[in-house]
């Protein structure tokens, strides 16, 4: 195989075998003729357009164009084409030593299946009830499916759970030769051993942790939707769960093949991306109107399945790639402390696997009327906020740490009732009766690292938000505007501003036990360190957000504070500009989760 040519050595990216390859596929390369790999298709169903057979060729010896080949569908038009592609990028993906080929298949087909009707062989536990489409497939590639799936599940004893599996072993029949060839190719996603490269979730850990990260992404990127979501459903994470049905499952063949020919190239981010834009354009295309049922879950469903009534496949991709998402360090950052969070409340790998319902029904628990109470906001205003906190942290319950009511106007006590407590909740309600507050990412013991210096700490999960007398939330000013940092793994090495950022805020060095790494200041390089100012506090006043004006000021007393806009938050005024507060609250999370 040619060596990786020099252009493509510059760009770092998260499926780094690709730039071994030197793209020079054509007909002569390869003397296949197209029915070699139409043997599963049934022609009938399959997308015209694709039987065009142009282009013929792709020679491209440079990544980046060769992603922008990938984007564009440049082998979408060509059955033939996209299947010498897919083998090709899929043979060079760095695999375990002992990785089932088609030998291999050939040799076990016979024992585990025999003489027996392909349609009797009972599914693997792993692909839970999964929704197994055909697409295109011919009577003989139905029944293939389910006969390399389960040559898979001998295989790979470790699967513990991956419903997307017969999404993938369906769409690659369409582009193998036998089913030996099919298996071997998902062996060797499966197998993949390179660990800056993820492709299928394999347990229910991964896979419940990519459905809290999406969550996350829908709370930041789509915000509208997540109101949508939040306002038509009781359980918004058991609409998310499905954000991998949507593309391994419900987008007709001609949609799911562009995504994997993108993804083979650029890595799971891409899924993400996707699935955020069907979002995007299901909330637009339904804006004010009316579901076509009363589970949400079940209209998204049949949205995505009739896509090409509402967007080409080349408009989707487009939209995804729109989307202005943080880099994959910061999408893996976040899936970890997910996962992390997962953990810590019992769910490992090694675990028997709960069905994903009796799952979500113990462990995202909803702020129940009959154990809420507050002075300043309603079960459901607290509903909504739970609506935005990261959803590692909507495993648990809300728990009142400090109230004025109770403790008394103090800051001292308002310290010492909080700290120990990471992420808490802050609510004001104001003698005006406005009600506002802010979500805080960081221990308020962070405050001391700094002697009794005032400084700045927390991260970019923190927020502020009003509820009264109408309801906004104002996040970290990049996320709204990634064009304003570079990731410092993008840049490669810290800037001066961020060494000054860091230098004047008290944030951890090591992130490696913190359950909050995401949108630490640390990874971006910014443009200076007001758009970082999260949280401070002294014997003096607490200050939430930063840079020409503070969010939210309390003095010593907790009597009095006033708002403002600041450069961190990006924030209009919470309240009136200076008020005097009625009652505040600060509340931790429960976790009461068992398992």
């Amino acid at each position: 195989m040619p060596s990786c040519p020099e252009s493509w050595r510059k760009y770092e990216s998260p499926t780094a075998q690709i730039r071994s390859l030197l793209f020079c596929l054509s007909a002569k390369t390869f003397p296949a003729t197209m029915d070699e790999y139409t043997r599963f298709v049934d022609w009938d169903k399959m997308d015209a357009t694709i039987q065009t057979q142009d282009p013929k060729e792709l020679i491209c010896s440079d990544f980046q164009e060769f992603k922008q080949l990938a984007r564009q569908g440049y082998w979408a038009k060509n059955h033939s084409l996209r299947a010498k592609v897919y083998q090709k990028l899929i043979g060079n993906i760095s695999c375990r030593t002992v990785t089932p080929d088609a030998n291999v298949y050939r040799d076990i087909v016979v024992k585990i299946v025999g003489k027996r009707n392909t349609g009797t062989l009972p599914w693997p536990e792993f692909v839970d009830n999964s929704l197994v489409p055909n697409y295109c497939l011919n009577a003989e590639g139905i029944g293939a499916v389910r006969k390399i799936i389960c040559c898979i599940a001998n295989q790979f004893p470790d699967i513990s759970f991956c419903p997307a599996l017969p999404s993938v072993v369906a769409l690659l029949l369409h582009y193998s030769r036998d089913e030996a060839e099919c298996f071997e190719m998902v062996s060797r996603i499966l197998a993949c051993n390179d660990p800056s490269r993820r492709l299928i979730d394999q347990t229910f850990l991964a896979f419940e942790s990519s459905c809290m990260t999406f969550g996350d992404l829908v709370n930041k990127y789509c915000q509208a939707a997540h109101k949508l979501m939040v306002a038509v459903s009781e359980d918004v994470l058991e609409v998310y769960s499905d954000w991998q049905r949507w593309l391994f499952g419900e987008l007709p063949l001609m949609y799911v093949t562009r995504v994997f020919d993108v993804f083979l190239v650029e890595g799971y981010k891409v899924l993400y991306r996707v699935a955020l834009a069907l979002l995007k354009v299901f909330h637009k295309v339904r804006a004010g109107q009316p579901m076509e049922s009363d589970n949400v879950q079940q209209d998204i469903r049949a949205f995505v399945r009739d896509i090409a009534k509402s967007v080409s496949p080349e408009k989707l991709l487009e939209k995804a790639f729109a989307i202005r998402l943080f880099s994959r360090k910061e999408i893996q950052l976040l899936h970890m402390a997910n996962e992390k969070a997962l953990q810590q409340k019992g769910i490992t790998v090694k675990q028997k696997r709960l069905s994903p319902l009796v799952y979500r029904q113990n462990v995202h628990l909803a702020v129940h009327a009959e154990n809420f109470k507050s002075e300043i906001v309603s079960v459901k205003e607290m509903r909504d906020i739970w609506s935005w906190i990261p959803e590692r942290f909507a495993l648990c319950q809300p728990l009142l740490l400090f109230t004025t009511l109770e403790h008394g106007c103090s800051l001292s006590r308002f310290y010492s009732h909080s700290e120990g407590h990471e992420p808490t909740l802050l609510l004001i309600k104001t003698t005006a009766r406005e009600v506002c507050g802010a979500y805080l990412s960081t221990d308020w013991s962070e405050r001391r690292r700094r002697g009794t210096q005032l400084s700045f700490f927390g991260t970019g999960e923190c927020f502020v938000f009003r509820l009264q007398p109408e309801v906004e939330r104002y996040e970290w000013v990049i996320i709204k505007h990634p064009e304003l940092a570079v990731t410092a793994s993008e840049q490669g090495t810290k800037s001066p501003q961020v060494s000054s950022v860091l230098s004047s805020s008290s944030i951890h060095s090591d992130a490696s036990d913190r359950l909050s790494p995401f949108l630490a200041t640390r990874h971006f390089n910014l443009p200076s360190k007001t758009a970082s100012m999260f949280m401070a506090g002294s014997n003096e006043c607490v200050i939430i957000g930063g840079g020409d004006g503070q969010a939210l000021y309390l003095d010593a007393d907790l009597n009095h504070g006033r708002t403002s806009h600041c450069n961190t938050f990006n924030n209009q005024p919470l309240c009136s500009e200076s008020f005097q507060i009625s009652s505040l609250e600060v509340w931790g999370f429960k976790d009461t989760m068992s398992v």
